[in-house]
């Protein structure tokens, strides 16, 4: 049996947002295998398990830039260590510059980018400057480029969330299908886009979950499928609730509209990045005892 230390817990916790009790309980049953506890947590608790995944663990800025003829774009995210630093004026104008180089120089990856021209030297040049000056790490971690025969529309919420999206239909239109995007976060287009591990996971969840109803296994079998049919709906863009009619699917607006989605980006500021969290009470028990 494996040993359930209090920093599994705490980090199974933070991925979950379960009561620590649950946390400890669940990392037993699974001898400490972290995401068969999650698993068996989500399979408890439902959604609530979940939660984290939209947690923000990172600082930084989305940049966008769109040409003048608004047939080329490009989405880019910059990281850095504090929230205060993302509202520099100098870094603002920094991850803007970027957006602007991935859009007009189509670098084929950050390495690239970081090797184009800027100011009196590189991307990368301008950034180590650019941290002496400001005494604060910033990396640049990932961009999308768009050019299309049809149009870009965008939407950037705070500088935090970014959305572009290839798009052929009404100006408008577009700003809400970008806004929608932004508030529901889809994780496809449509269900042949969602990654099959992520399908694979929702229906060992459901699975497990149908298996405690005691029913027969052809309704069993039906409920695991309605379950991931459900999932499916929810997190892809065109099945999804239109956010501003929610009595017709983005799919429906966009048919009644005479509008059609491409495709689209969209990037969360520090999404799926670990941020050391900073335990000041610890560090002065520890100073004090002399550890």
């Amino acid at each position: 049996m494996a040993q359930i230390t209090a920093a599994m817990v705490k980090e199974l916790r933070e991925k979950t947002d379960a009561p620590m009790m649950e946390c400890k309980k669940a990392l037993t049953e699974a001898d400490g295998d972290l995401a068969r506890a999650e698993e068996l947590l989500r399979v408890k608790l439902g959604s609530k398990a979940s939660k984290a995944a939209s947690r923000v663990t990172a600082e930084g800025l989305i940049g966008l830039h769109i040409a003048a003829d608004g047939k080329t774009g490009a989405l880019i995210e910059v990281n850095c260590e504090t929230d205060f630093v993302a509202k520099n004026d100098d870094f603002v104008a920094f991850v803007n510059d970027l957006a602007r180089l991935v859009a007009e120089q189509n670098p084929a990856d950050v390495a690239a980018l970081n090797q184009c021209a800027l100011g009196e030297g590189t991307v990368e040049t301008t950034r180590t400057a650019l941290i002496g000056k400001i005494g604060e790490n910033m990396s640049v971690r990932r961009f999308q480029r768009f050019e299309t025969n049809d149009g870009l529309n965008s939407y950037v919420h705070g500088g935090r969330i970014g959305v572009l999206v290839d798009f052929a239909g009404a100006d408008e239109v577009g700003k809400d299908l970008a806004m929608h995007i932004a508030a529901t976060k889809p994780r496809a287009l449509d269900a042949g886009g969602v990654d099959p591990a992520l399908i694979a996971a929702e229906r060992s969840v459901a699975e497990q979950k149908a298996a405690e109803s005691g029913k027969p296994a052809e309704i069993v079998t039906k409920m695991v499928e309605g379950s991931v049919q459900k999932f499916l709906k929810e997190v892809t863009l065109l099945s999804q609730p239109f956010v501003k009619n929610d009595k017709q699917t983005v799919e429906q607006m966009l048919k009644e509209k005479g509008a059609r989605i491409n495709r689209y980006v969209l990037f969360v500021v520090g999404e799926g990045i670990e941020k050391k969290s900073e335990d000041f009470a610890a560090e002065v028990a520890a100073a004090a005892s002399g550890s």
